[in-house]
């Protein structure tokens, strides 16, 4: 069951109506609550969004097959913003991508394993269009890859691995930040490296991330910045704020999200994405 809102809480109340066509909006710790549950508010308000012409679009790190699945009811009458930006998909079509340069990912795989080396609880996923990809198999990581790729293969040898490379992901169960971020710091002069959550560090092609989804699908569309509205709560979602007049950090947010964004909505357990949504919309 979702938790009911804190009514402590409250979603902004703007002094005018705005035009909203698209919302995007990142999963963990935005619209999931902490038991990764959607709130059942959440589905009545997607079918209101599209019968009033607003396209929804998840954006997320997680991989195109998991959000697909966890939206199976209603996604096609979504756009989906996978792998932090760099795989945007509507009804099985691919609307861009961006990938690494294959020298690049196994030269972020040799890294890897370096770092491996040193600590064996740091460990990594390499990223396709076609599928997921892992050598290790320990359990505890197992279960937490299993949670944001449904389309998973486990490899020999990740060098060997013939598919468009979209990301390399790479997880602790310490602090991503503290212990990956600086083993990777050289090729933040190249290519876009984030944390993308407490455990997790993302490294993606030059100029990738939601942000430039979001302007990809804003330019098929004709939508502009005044007509989007974006939620978010960590670091890979920076770039996206600035997409957006109407720019949402959650009150759970990473304090650099809470500059970044032009307003603060409810925190995720408090059903705050759907409350400001219709708090913004006037659908109470």
């Amino acid at each position: 069951m979702s938790p009911s809102p804190d009514p402590t809480i409250h979603p902004v109340q703007l002094d005018h109506r705005p035009d909203i066509r698209l919302i995007a909006c990142d999963m963990d710790g935005t619209l999931l609550d902490d038991e990764h549950a959607i709130h059942d508010d959440f589905w009545p308000l997607i079918d209101e969004l599209h019968r009033r012409g607003v396209l929804f679009c998840p954006a997320s790190g997680r991989q195109y097959y998991s959000l697909l699945e966890r939206f199976a009811p209603v996604a096609d009458e979504l756009v989906f913003i996978a792998e932090n930006g760099s795989y945007v998909v509507q009804q099985g079509e691919e609307l861009s991508s961006d990938c690494l340069a294959l020298d690049d990912a196994r030269a972020l795989l040799r890294e890897y394993r370096a770092l491996h080396a040193q600590h064996a609880d740091v460990n990594v996923v390499l990223c396709g269009k076609r599928s997921a990809y892992i050598e290790a198999t320990d359990a505890a990581f197992r279960t937490e890859v299993d949670r944001y790729y449904p389309r998973l293969q486990v490899v020999d040898d990740l060098l060997a691995v013939s598919d468009d490379i979209l990301k390399v992901a790479l997880f602790t169960p310490r602090s991503s930040e503290a212990l990956i971020l600086p083993a990777f710091g050289a090729w933040r002069a190249s290519h876009l490296v984030v944390v993308s959550g407490q455990h997790w560090l993302d490294i993606m092609a030059p100029g990738v991330n939601k942000g430039s989804g979001i302007r990809h699908i804003q330019q098929l569309r004709g939508i502009t910045r005044e007509q989007t509205m974006v939620f978010g709560d960590f670091l890979n979602d920076l770039e996206m704020m600035d997409e957006a007049a109407y720019s949402f950090a959650m009150a759970n947010a990473h304090p650099l999200l809470k500059e970044r964004a032009n307003y603060l909505a409810p925190g995720n357990t408090d059903n705050g994405v759907v409350r400001t949504i219709k708090a913004v919309l006037g659908l109470d």
